[in-house]
């Protein structure tokens, strides 16, 4: 993209562009299945890389710092992950939640009510059942009671989009707007619990410099030039305040009009995110992963603890009863409906899906867990290990239930039209 857009190059934008000349690595990349496989990948070669004979040297690399000390940005490579390269990803999420608020299934509260009301009920029996779990055996780690609360959006409308085929439409919009919602939800907890220490300062700076990214955003010409350089100022002076950065991140997606304005075809919301999705998805999630994967579990004793164990039946059983009982409850007790052509029963592998907790639960674990809370040293990495074991146990068991759903509908609409004849 050149520094300077106006409405006479839209149709030049790589959201309009769906062919190779126009971006076509950008969509392929940018696709549910794609990007589950990448962040897969990733995730993989991180673990593998850290629990091999040159462990040490995956441990040593990430603990590497960079950085100006001088405006306290001398960081380790882990900490430009979480902090840095998640900012991105927390970006295109807060783009997508500006589209789904203004325009998309979020604009109607009849229509979005029981997902929503899902999404909390999936946050909170989890917690409850990782506080059950941890209150008896170790209590100490009540802390990390957020960590087995949230969804990956990527990996879960991955799964569904390979093993989803030929079920209900509306299937997919519950699971996505359930796990939007899950994200913002998310955000806040990681907002509000986990800051302790806040410089109002540098955070009153942080929100003017997006408060000045949402005028200029709004300029008859997109400046790169001046957008950019009040992004990373944003994301710092929020870095120093004491809030997690990658708050910055969801606030300067908010900050982006979901309209179109100034004569424009599309809302720059869909141009802004058919630029950073792909850097998202082939860059920041899978380094990400790649950093926050690697657990070492050879050698290392009691890795499989009450924080584990609260962690892997949060995300297996507490996500499934909190969506089915919350959204049998609103739908009996309320006039909110589920859309038409689905059930209490063709949910139940979406809400296996929602126990794919990786990239927020993740983030989460580490900032409950980390160095700095004096808690013991083997807390994060038993609560990383519930988190890969819950999500992969939740994504075979949702796929598969996916599949048999799919099948099952097949055959029934391949009978019926045989009988038709």
């Amino acid at each position: 993209m050149s520094d300077d857009v106006t409405p006479d190059t839209v149709a030049a934008s790589p959201a309009e562009g769906p062919g190779p000349q126009r971006g076509g690595w950008r969509v392929w990349v940018s696709g549910d299945v794609q990007g589950g496989a990448i962040l897969l990948v990733a995730a993989l070669i991180g673990f593998v890389w850290a629990n091999t004979p040159w462990r040490e040297a995956y441990h040593s690399l990430l603990a590497t710092t960079v950085g100006p000390e001088s405006l306290h940005l001398h960081l380790t490579l882990a900490q430009w992950a979480s902090d840095g390269l998640l900012a991105i990803f927390f970006f295109v999420v807060g783009l997508e939640l500006k589209n789904e608020f203004v325009t998309g299934s979020l604009r109607s509260p009849k229509r979005a009510g029981v997902p929503i009301a899902a999404a909390v009920g999936g946050m909170v029996v989890p917690a409850l059942i990782f506080a059950a779990v941890v209150s008896i055996g170790d209590p100490e780690a009540l802390r990390g009671w957020a960590t087995p609360t949230a969804t990956d959006i990527a990996f879960a409308l991955a799964v569904f989009a390979v093993l989803g085929r030929g079920l209900p439409v509306a299937l997919r919009v519950f699971l996505m707007t359930l796990a939007v919602v899950d994200d913002l939800l998310g955000i806040v907890v990681i907002a509000t619990v986990y800051t302790e220490n806040i410089d109002f300062l540098m955070l009153a700076l942080g929100l003017v410099c997006i408060v000045a990214f949402g005028f200029v955003i709004r300029l008859a010409r997109i400046h790169w030039w001046v957008l950019l350089p009040l992004a990373l100022a944003a994301w710092g002076f929020v870095h120093s305040s004491g809030v997690h950065a990658t708050v910055s991140g969801v606030l300067l997606g908010f900050m982006v009009p979901a309209m179109a304005i100034r004569g424009e075809r599309l809302p720059r919301t869909e141009r802004m995110e058919a630029v950073m999705a792909p850097i998202s998805a082939a860059v920041a999630l899978p380094l990400f992963a790649f950093a926050s994967a690697g657990v070492t579990v050879i050698g290392v004793g009691h890795i499989i603890q009450p924080v584990s164990i609260g962690v892997f039946l949060g995300l297996v059983v507490g996500k499934v009863i909190g969506v089915l009982t919350t959204t049998f409850l609103v739908t009996k007790l309320t006039p909110l409906q589920l859309a038409e052509g689905i059930s209490l029963r063709s949910l139940l592998p979406v809400t296996l899906l929602t126990g794919i907790g990786f990239t927020v639960a993740l983030l989460i674990a580490e900032l409950s867990f980390d160095a700095g809370t004096g808690l013991p040293a083997d807390h994060l990495p038993a609560a990383k290990i519930g988190i890969l074991l819950g999500s992969l146990t939740a994504a075979i068991l949702g796929g598969a239930l996916l599949r048999w759903d799919a099948r099952r509908i097949g055959h029934t609409t391949s009978v019926s039209v045989d009988l038709g004849e």
